[in-house]
């Protein structure tokens, strides 16, 4: 990432940014405005924006239980104008880096069967497949539940 690039904490500030970043990302299961300041303004989240100079470029949300030892990955957005060029990675490590910090044992996650590069991503990073989920978008396409065992020999 250039010196120009920043990996914050999401703000309420940052609402028009993350609608708009979401229209632009996503055609299924959006998240709303009103959901992005719920889940900025709470305690179990951990929202993560990249930002380069002012714009806000790519974000992250993860689900922090107390009662569980995996954190989920709820969301990762990639502005389009800004692909290739690791910021989902950069994103990705910065979770696991926080997650580990923070003594959880993993992560999991939801991602679409068709979104070959997301799942290439996440088996690079040793996430491995343990569940199909059949229809489980809005738009009707099955998904995977995806998991990354931090210390597999403690589980």
């Amino acid at each position: 990432m250039s010196n120009q690039l920043a990996v914050r904490k999401a703000r309420v500030s940052d609402l028009d940014n993350l609608t708009a970043l979401e229209q632009r990302t996503f055609d299924y299961s959006r998240i709303s405005r009103r959901n992005f300041r719920r889940l900025i303004q709470s305690s179990s989240v951990n929202f993560w924006v990249i930002t380069e100079g002012q714009k806000l470029i790519t974000y992250a949300i993860t689900l922090a239980r107390k009662n569980s030892r995996f954190w989920r990955i709820y969301s990762i957005a990639v502005d389009s104008q800004h692909r290739n060029r690791g910021l989902a990675r950069a994103m990705l490590e910065h979770i696991i880096t926080e997650a580990k910090k923070d003594q959880r044992q993993g992560l999991t996650l939801e991602v679409k069967v068709d979104n070959i590069v997301a799942i290439k991503l996440y088996q690079y990073y040793d996430f491995e497949t343990v569940d199909l989920l059949p229809d489980y978008y809005d738009d009707g396409t099955d998904g995977f539940k995806m998991r990354l065992t931090f210390y597999p020999e403690n589980h």
